[in-house]
């Protein structure tokens, strides 16, 4: 019989970004809106950590044109709040038409509190293939609409 002890340990951090796609070299990044010192590049490439903040208040989109089709496994979320309490939504989406039409893959709103709840991390495992877009939607804050988006890290594996 064949067999293998498993471990209740989580895998190192350096094991799960070790399939994370290199978005600069694999993608074009659309984008609504920037704030210049948080551009978009901060959010979606591996060696950056500022994160990306939306140039103007309102519901802001990120879109992921691939130069090829791409197999997505995993995408990981990450936001951060720590000025404002809101209600933020999202909605991810992939095409494989280039755009002409989504299916959606979640849409999900969170509470952020300063206080307590400034961390949203969404890790979603996936299977779908001939990926040629990814879109996130975002409105900041449900209820208002002077709320600036803020994405900390868009990873894609």
């Amino acid at each position: 019989m064949k067999k293998r002890y498993i471990s209740d340990n989580l895998p190192h951090k350096e094991d799960l970004a070790a399939n994370w796609l290199d978005l600069e070299t694999v993608c074009l990044a659309e984008i609504t809106s920037e704030d210049g010192l948080y551009p978009i590049e901060e959010a979606l490439l591996l060696n950056k950590n500022r994160g990306w903040r939306a140039g103007s208040p309102g519901m802001q989109t990120i879109r992921l044109l691939f130069d090829q089709p791409q197999h997505i496994h995993r995408i990981q979320l990450n936001f951060l709040e720590n000025e404002v309490e809101r209600t933020q939504e999202f909605v991810l989406r992939w095409s494989q038409d280039n755009g002409q039409t989504f299916t959606e893959i979640v849409r999900q709103q969170w509470n952020f509190s300063p206080k307590g709840s400034n961390v949203e991390l969404a890790d979603y495992t996936t299977d779908i293939k001939g990926v040629t877009t990814i879109e996130l939607n975002i409105i900041p804050d449900i209820s208002s609409e002077g709320a600036i988006a803020k994405l900390e890290n868009l990873r894609i594996a």
